[in-house]
């Protein structure tokens, strides 16, 4: 299972500093945005002309029969029509706006997650879980551009609504707006006061998910060994166990973000039975109309019922902003180290490889190779064996410079790799690898991955040289056979047969293989070894084996151990040395 690597989890940032981050994605779109604030407030017509005509309709009623002003009130009657009318249309006009902008923020935030994914060193991607990344690609931008699309529209109506019903309140009565001066900033320091508590809670919720998510994933790329040891019940548990967590998190978060919205409720209803009193008294006292009272509490319904969803949705925005620093945290990793000014491009590769000194650790404390030296001429073949966790593989991740030495040096025809492009220098290299990767397409499209405009003749003749071409023709479509998901629906050795044929197509100078033919069985590995060495010819290879008897031709052979070279050679010379070598190689044949 993944292991932690060690990180302490950051604590969240403040709200300026993710609403700036957020509101970066709008830059393009402030016009559209300044456009939907007039829709906004325009769109609360309804809202603050309504109780006024409401009132006036009351005015032109009078205690008696016959007494009503039939004509004021039907006037009235239809100017509120009109305005919720026009309100209504608007408000639609808003909610499109918003959620154009949404999707395209959304859009953005993905396009620049994805970039920034391909530009981070693999260290990034061994330290976290696939899990958790695609948790951040797909739920965290969903909760942040929901909330761009409902949320701010809420919370951009609701303010205009708020202030126009406060203007229109005061323009009424300032006796009772005494009332509201009460109420109000209970409202607010309550809601600020919870909001300290809940976001980061709701940043907790989200790293939740994502370990859940990561787990998942996990799991289900190995079914396969689960199934094979039986251990779906250990599985289940410690689903359990995380599911648990998460769910934990789930209810601290909106168990307490949920008490917002009805206590603000009863702050606002406590005003309104203050307002209903005082509202009583000024009236028998002859200060106010009936019908300016019946206004002064439709606007204070308009006013409070605004706060009271403003305070229903800041759940959602502390979520969304929870969500934000998990997607901005992933943008301000550090990628790899950029190629240095002027750095030299390899555009004809003869092969010569060199490493002088190097030592390397994937943690400072905890060095993997030590001092180790190597020379491989150009068009030779250099093995390297030894048992597991010698640092095989680590060389192989120094060639193509997915890592950086710690100290020493390598060079390819004479150039440190440190002062080459990273793209010139990794396409001077052919790989097969233990670990084969195909995607979801044809399999004319895998085999041509690495050479852009490759003919259906070159692909053919790649495929017949890794002796996988008979197994294609006798699929329903040929070349044209759709691979599921990493090679879902064929065999393993397969697959990797697709990868030696997607290597031969590619045309280097420079060939790494690491347990290339590792999945084949014993008779196809013999004919695609024949196949490889044509490939071989004349091409500088680092050949990682584990059967030591397809590497007895290579021209050097280093026996790693710890770190170290204890041995190097050919076949032959190491034979009879008696040592190292001669005891891997008798294990084998024992």
């Amino acid at each position: 299972m993944h292991r932690d690597n060690g990180k302490k989890k950051e604590k969240p940032k403040n709200t300026k500093q993710a609403l700036a981050r957020i509101f970066h994605y709008t830059s393009d779109f402030r016009l559209l945005i300044l456009v939907c604030i007039v829709f906004a407030i325009c769109s609360n017509i309804g809202n603050l002309l309504g109780p006024k005509f409401a009132g006036k309709a009351i005015t032109a009623v009078e205690a008696g029969a016959g007494k009503v002003d039939f004509p004021t009130v039907y006037h009235y009657v239809k100017l509120m029509l009109a305005v919720y009318i026009f309100s209504n249309i608007l408000n639609f006009i808003v909610n499109i706006s918003m959620i154009r902008i949404s999707r395209k923020i959304g859009f953005q935030m993905r396009q620049d997650i994805f970039e920034k994914l391909m530009k981070l060193p693999v260290r990034y991607f061994d330290q976290n879980q696939a899990g958790d990344i695609i948790s951040r690609v797909s739920y965290d931008i969903d909760v942040v551009t929901t909330c761009i699309a409902t949320d701010v529209v809420q919370v951009m109506t609701s303010l205009v609504t708020v202030i126009g019903s406060f203007i229109m309140m005061c323009s009424i009565s300032l006796q009772l707006v005494v009332c509201m001066l009460i109420t109000i900033p209970a409202a607010i320091i309550f809601t600020r006061t919870i909001g300290r508590y809940t976001r980061p809670r709701y940043a907790r919720r989200s790293h939740a998910y994502g370990v859940m998510n990561g787990f998942v994933e996990e799991m289900f790329s190995g079914q396969k060994s689960i199934l094979a040891y039986a251990y779906e019940d250990g599985v289940s548990k410690r689903f359990d166990e995380i599911n648990h967590k998460a769910a934990d998190a789930y209810y601290k978060a909106d168990g307490l973000g949920m008490i917002t919205g009805p206590t603000v409720g009863l702050i606002n209803n406590i005003g309104l039975a203050l307002i209903g009193l005082w509202g009583s008294i000024l009236y028998f006292n002859g200060a106010v109309g009936l019908g300016s009272i019946s206004s002064f509490v439709l606007y204070s319904r308009k006013f409070s019922g605004p706060i009271n969803e403003i305070a229903n949705i800041f759940n959602e925005i502390y979520s969304a902003l929870a969500a934000s620093e998990r997607i901005f945290r992933l943008l301000d990793e550090e990628e790899e180290t950029a190629d240095i000014i002027d750095a030299y491009s390899l555009d004809e590769v003869k092969g010569d490889v060199r490493m002088e000194n190097v030592s390397f650790g994937y943690l400072k404390d905890r060095i993997v190779l030590h001092n180790l030296n190597l020379k491989a001429d150009a068009g030779k073949t250099i093995a390297i064996v030894g048992p597991t966790g010698a640092g095989k593989t680590t060389i192989i991740n120094l060639l193509m410079r997915f890592y950086d030495v710690n100290d020493g040096n390598i060079y390819v025809d004479d150039h440190e790799t440190r002062t080459l492009t990273r793209k010139s220098l990794r396409r001077s290299y052919a790989m097969v690898l233990q670990d084969t990767w195909l995607f979801e397409g044809t399999i004319y499209d895998n085999i041509a991955y690495g050479k852009q405009g490759a003919t259906k003749d070159e692909v053919i003749a790649a495929a017949k040289a890794a002796h996988i071409h008979s197994f294609i023709m006798q699929l329903p479509d040929g070349y044209d056979t759709i691979i599921h998901e990493d090679g879902g629906n064929i065999s393993k050795g397969q697959k990797q047969l697709l990868t030696i044929a997607r290597a031969m197509l590619y045309d280097t100078n420079m060939l790494i293989l690491d347990e290339a033919t590792s999945n084949v069985d014993t008779n196809t590995e013999k004919e695609v070894q024949k196949a490889m060495r044509n490939l071989m010819k004349d091409k500088t290879c680092f050949v990682i084996a584990h059967r030591l008897s397809t590497i007895q031709n290579a021209d050097l052979i280093l026996v790693l151990e710890h770190g170290d070279v204890v041995e190097q050679g050919t076949h032959e010379s190491l034979m009879k040395a008696h040592k190292n070598y001669y005891r891997l190689y008798a294990s084998q044949f024992e």
